[in-house]
């Protein structure tokens, strides 16, 4: 791993453990160490940049700073650097929409050694983790979320094949958070299940892989407290034991500094998961043991405010229901003002259901509004899914257009553009204003390439010749191999000077090729857009005295006369 990764990941633990605006600034000193601007540092260092503002609460900033962050991670070709800045990108869209500012926002971050999220947390690599402290409510009817889904499919199809561990893992969980805010379980589970794998199969990474694994746990205790208010039973009870599964596995893995408190976040868990299903007696005592203990470490009250619905059913299932109504009442009381509407939600039923239980009239009415709610709130989560689904299939359809097409106008052989790409291109630049430049390049001396070392030899020299050629163009140019031993680049808009300099560096980037005793003659035309095709002309006739002269020179075609008035 390199130097500055493993600096980013360091970095990253301390802005997760409550020094961010000392992080910010020792990010910021590294991303200008470079060229003194900050937009031209690695991705890994944007990120933290990233992250700390989201420790500090600040959306805004968080959004502003994914900028420059996937600027860097295309420039430095890193898909899941990419797929980190726009999912980031997106869900603090999300918090944004749902807060006045940044004082509103859960406070961030949580220590692993002193507590632990009670919303997804997110891997600085190996060695710390962060998360939300509330994940967020259902998305309101009138919000423009599009950018928002449109940058979580595109992070998505992003994070296959990162080979940077720490970059892979990020993209993951920040895909994951996405999701798990527009509250699309089925979404999360894959990219938290893929974080949990690369991490056990890391020997780098942190004593608190067990995190995935509880940010498992708790999303499905969550889609089961979500099920209960639209009445699925049988369905809320596959979750709360694919809880207790997860839970298990986190408790029997934990290690490191942290593990008491990771241990007793995830027995907690394990014993909510068991309130609706097989021994709830054991399940209310366990549930008040680790609140306690977690309480009595300085665990958040909103990470134990999911526990308190669960406590009051099994207290009910106890054969308890005097108990489990004061301690749904404290619960209702004791919400802190962060609460996401789901535990807000979920603590207010079960207390209903407790007092219908007792024959109240108020809270039969009360139930089923809330229940009208709940099923209304469900089937937008549904509606969010199919519209994430449908978006991804269409992205991966024109994805593979895409592929099909980049394919057809490529030489397979040295993989720049082929003839058929420089044909449209022709085609395509006569519809344009301004000036084209025409660059034709013919190698010398090929043919005793593959008289005297084969035919091998030759692809091999005809592959670093496009290299060398192509290094020599900007973003907006094109080169193509138009078959055998020939070439061509198109310039829009470069005028003489410009691009007889970089047939220059053309020349010469050819004539340095190691071991390749081939050289380019080169001829360059420059005309109006509209008449493309007249500047191929001289271009090819340019090239030809190029040759003629010997090779391994740039000749530049004249300026075409001007015809008299008839």
């Amino acid at each position: 791993m390199r130097e500055t990764t493993l600096h980013a990941v360091r970095l990253l633990e301390r802005a997760q453990t409550g020094d961010a605006a000392a992080v910010l600034a020792e990010a910021e000193t590294a991303l200008r160490a470079a060229t003194g601007d900050l937009a031209d540092g690695p991705a890994c260092m944007h990120f933290v940049r990233v992250v700390a503002f989201i420790a500090r609460g600040d959306q805004r900033a968080a959004i502003e700073a994914a900028e420059p962050m996937l600027r860097a991670a295309e420039r430095e070709g890193s898909r899941g650097w990419q797929a980190a800045a726009l999912a980031s990108r997106a869900w603090q869209r999300l918090r944004l929409a749902e807060s006045p500012g940044p004082s509103a926002s859960p406070a961030l971050p949580t220590a692993p050694e002193t507590s632990a999220s009670s919303g997804p947390s997110v891997s600085s690599g190996p060695s710390a983790s962060f998360g939300p402290s509330a994940s967020s409510g259902p998305v309101d009817g009138d919000r423009d979320i599009d950018e928002v889904l449109r940058d979580l499919v595109a992070a998505e199809m992003l994070v296959e094949g990162e080979p940077d561990p720490v970059a892979a893992v990020n993209s993951r969980v920040a895909v994951a958070i996405g999701w798990y805010e527009l509250r699309l379980y089925e979404l999360v589970e894959p990219q938290f299940q893929s974080a949990y794998d690369m991490s056990t199969a890391d020997g780098a990474q942190n004593g608190n892989r067990a995190m995935w694994l509880l940010n498992l746990a708790e999303m499905h205790l969550r889609w089961a407290l979500e099920l209960y208010q639209i009445h699925r039973v049988a369905e809320a009870e596959s979750h709360t034991a694919e809880a207790e599964r997860y839970a298990t596995r986190a408790a029997a893995e934990v290690s490191g500094a942290g593990a008491v408190t990771w241990r007793d976040n995830a027995l907690l868990y394990a014993a909510c998961s068991r309130a609706d299903r097989h021994d709830p007696a054991g399940a209310a005592s366990d549930i008040e043991y680790y609140t306690r203990r977690l309480r009595d470490r300085g665990f958040p009250a909103e990470a134990l405010a999911i526990s308190r619905p669960f406590h009051g059913v099994a207290l009910l299932r106890s054969g308890r229901p005097d108990e489990a109504l004061a301690v749904m009442a404290a619960a209702a009381d004791d919400l802190p003002p962060d609460a996401d509407w789901l535990v807000v939600a979920s603590t207010h039923r079960t207390r209903a259901v407790l007092l219908a239980h007792r024959g109240s009239r108020d809270a039969e009415a009360t139930l089923a509004y809330g229940d009208s709610l709940a099923a209304a709130l469900w089937r937008q989560r549904l509606n969010t899914l199919h519209a994430v689904r449908t978006r991804y299939d269409l992205e991966q359809l024109r994805a593979q257009h895409e592929q099909v097409a980049r394919a057809a106008e490529a030489d397979p052989l040295t993989g720049i553009a082929n003839r058929r790409a420089f044909d449209s291109a022709v085609r395509s630049a006569a519809d344009r204003p301004g000036s084209v430049a025409v660059l034709l390049v013919d190698t010398d001396k090929f043919k005793l390439i593959n008289d005297t070392r084969g035919h091998a030899a030759g692809d091999a020299a005809l592959r670093s010749i496009a290299a060398a050629l192509a290094a020599q163009v900007g973003p907006g140019d094109l080169v193509v191999r138009l078959g055998g031993d020939e070439f061509a680049a198109l310039l829009p808009g470069a005028g003489p000077a410009e691009a007889a300099a970089v047939a220059t560096r053309m020349v010469r980037a050819v004539r340095e090729i190691p071991d390749c005793v081939a050289t380019v003659s080169i001829g360059v035309a420059v005309a109006p857009a509209a008449t493309v095709t007249e500047a191929l002309c001289r271009a090819d006739e340019a090239m030809y005295r190029a040759k003629r002269q010997g090779g391994d020179n740039v000749e530049l075609a004249p300026a075409p006369a001007l015809r008299a008035a008839a």
